[in-house]
């Protein structure tokens, strides 16, 4: 199988640039997400945080409204990323972006 897509609407609430020893520019923001959902027949409330990394020219010019309080949908890819300590997380590769706010 190769299906590896998502689409996630919701707030930021950090974010950080930095440019690779490439020269390549990232955008990192935490995207946090609430709703509610049906499931079995239940309403659900529905709460996530994940990272989002923006990667390359092409998102460039909305890295200055990447900021927290900013509303946007992503749609991307996700990966295992392993942090600093050791641990694996979720992370979301954005290839797309809307801002909504």
């Amino acid at each position: 199988m190769t299906t590896n897509n998502l689409v996630l609407s919701g707030t930021i609430t950090r974010s950080r640039r930095f440019k690779s020893p490439a020269g390549i520019a990232h955008s990192v923001i935490m995207l946090e997400h609430k709703s509610q959902r049906y499931e079995a027949d239940m309403l659900r409330n529905v709460y996530v945080q994940i990272q989002v990394i923006l990667s390359g020219p092409r998102f460039e010019s909305v890295a200055e409204d990447l900021k927290a309080g900013v509303e946007l949908q992503v749609q991307g890819f996700m990966t295992l990323q392993q942090g600093r300590n050791g641990q694996n997380r979720l992370v979301i590769h954005a290839e797309n972006v809307e801002l909504k706010t």
